[in-house]
């Protein structure tokens, strides 16, 4: 690979001689730097049904480069893929990491001596013999050839182009993280937008079910009216649910037309194609696995943390560059050539010529330009370092967060499931009794009311913790040092593992 080559040979120029500066090191882990005060339980409660089953919290479980294959659905797979292949952002991503790698590499060439050639040919007419000499056949006019090779090297004595290397060679790193970064985001967005898409499904057909029992209902008490054995406001009553049942409708069947344009634009298509794939809950396999990675090792895995240290690595060679540029500059020049008058005269002796230059420059004063550069690309390392610990933090806490909302996501959907199943017991039982004539018709719509809302909980319940089980991954950094792709490979030669 050209990046594996060009990598391997400016990490062995800048290891040689002297750079000024200071010498990047990796950042370490956060000392004692952890997801929660107290050991993490090993399993979530569970919960009748799917997506109901105890989760388990595996420590140091490494992560699947595909991961969302966990969730069971071959349709989800597809359109993952597809958007990896045909989502625009990932192409910008690899575009603009191929522009940082070229300038990496442009820069590279600094290290090296710089070669040209120079040629010309004029055809000349001498005014006056006083003026200038003539030809050897003492006319006039003449012709003039030259040709020569320029060389100019300049020893990077103090390592200031071995610095600007290495920043443009932290900058490639930083855009190749921030492709995984792209890569992780977009795997993840399709995911949710599938979950998403499927618990508007699930809902749409509750208060569908919950619309049609509504409905029923009210054709039951119209008969009853009918015969004398409800009053008419019991009907309009009935009537005005019903209505308010189907006004819920309509802003679930947007939430889903829109949640479905946006699943298609993850894939790269547009509005007007449709994909072959729906989505509902009972689609969707609930991880039962699922990876702890260990804390100490989270900041070589997420492609953000990886992303700041490299900016940060940047910083750090920039105030290299800095110092350099305030410490004398040697550059060496030198020029080869022949000048005839023929052509079949370029290699005599008396036509070649030859210049050989060495310049030392440094500065003396500049109004403290050079100084003030160094102040502020120190000032600017410091920054790239509080913003590392920033990021550092906020994927700690996006952790935590995540295996938090799971603990109690499995506890809601507990609640959730019971609550369903009482309330579905309890309208059973009351429309038996209101088919007796036991009960009034107040009872029976409570208890409706009760149960669909309890049905609407249940279903935002599985969909959260469907949702939160993706985001665990994405917190966790995706497994791209497991990925297998062609891109994947690539980086694996050039960057170290975190395995």
């Amino acid at each position: 690979m050209t990046l594996k080559r060009s990598t391997s040979l400016f990490a062995a120029l800048l290891l040689a001689g002297c750079a000024v500066g200071p010498n990047f090191k990796q950042p370490s882990a956060p000392a004692g730097a952890g997801y929660t005060p107290e050991p993490l339980p090993p399993t979530t409660v569970s919960a009748s049904g799917q997506p109901g089953d105890a989760q388990h919290f595996v420590q140091g479980k490494d992560i699947a480069g595909r991961w969302w294959e966990q969730f069971g659905s071959q349709p989800l797979n597809d359109l993952v893929d597809r958007a990896l292949k045909a989502n625009p952002t990932i192409a910008a991503a690899q575009a603009t990491l191929r522009v940082a790698q070229e300038n990496m590499l442009a820069q590279g060439g600094t290290l090296l001596p710089s070669v040209g050639f120079e040629g010309s040919a004029s055809r000349n007419e001498t005014p006056t013999a006083s003026l200038a000499p003539v030809a050897a056949n003492n006319q006039r006019i003449y012709s003039l050839y030259s040709a020569g090779l320029n060389v100019s090297y300049s020893p990077d004595v103090f390592g200031l182009n071995r610095r600007m290397i290495e920043s443009a060679a932290a900058q490639a790193d930083f855009q190749r993280f921030e492709l995984e970064a792209a890569y992780l985001t977009l795997s993840t967005n399709v995911v949710l937008a599938a979950v998403q898409e499927a618990g508007l499904r699930d809902q749409i057909a509750a208060q569908e079910a919950a619309i049609k029992a509504d409905l029923q209902l009210r054709d039951v008490l119209q008969r009853e009216y009918e015969v004398g054995e409800v009053a008419h406001s019991d009907v309009l009553q009935q009537e005005a649910v019903l209505a308010q049942a189907q006004q819920m409708l309509p802003p679930m069947q947007k939430q889903l037309a829109l949640q479905r344009n946006a699943l298609i634009a993850l894939v790269g298509g547009f509005p007007n194609e449709d994909l072959a794939a729906n989505f509902d809950l009972s689609s969707l396999r609930l991880p039962a696995d699922l990876p702890v990675s260990i804390a100490s090792q989270l900041v070589a895995q997420r492609p953000d943390i990886l992303a700041a240290a490299a900016t940060l690595h940047a910083a750090s060679a920039q105030v290299g560059v800095a110092i350099a540029s305030r410490l004398p500059q040697l550059s060496l020049t030198a020029s080869l050539g022949t000048s005839p008058g023929a052509i079949a005269n370029a290699f005599s002796p008396y036509n070649q010529f030859f210049t050989i230059l060495g310049k030392l420059s440094q500065p003396i004063f500049d109004g403290g330009t050079l100084l003030h550069r160094q102040r502020s690309a120190q000032a600017a390392f410091d920054a790239a370092a509080a913003q590392y610990r920033v990021t550092v933090i906020g994927a700690y806490q996006n952790v935590a967060d995540v295996l938090r909302s799971l603990q109690y996501d499995a506890s809601t959907l507990q609640a959730a499931v019971t609550a369903e199943q009482a309330a579905s017991r309890s309208l059973e039982v009351v429309h038996k009794e209101q088919q007796l004539g036991e009960l009034p018709y107040l009872n029976v719509l409570h208890a409706e009311q009760i149960y669909q809302a309890a049905r609407l909980a249940l279903v935002q319940a599985q969909s959260a913790r469907l949702a939160d089980t993706a985001a665990l991954f994405q917190a966790l950094g995706g497994g791209w040092w497991n990925r297998s792709d062609p891109l994947a490979v690539a980086a694996s030669s050039v960057l170290s593992s975190p395995r």
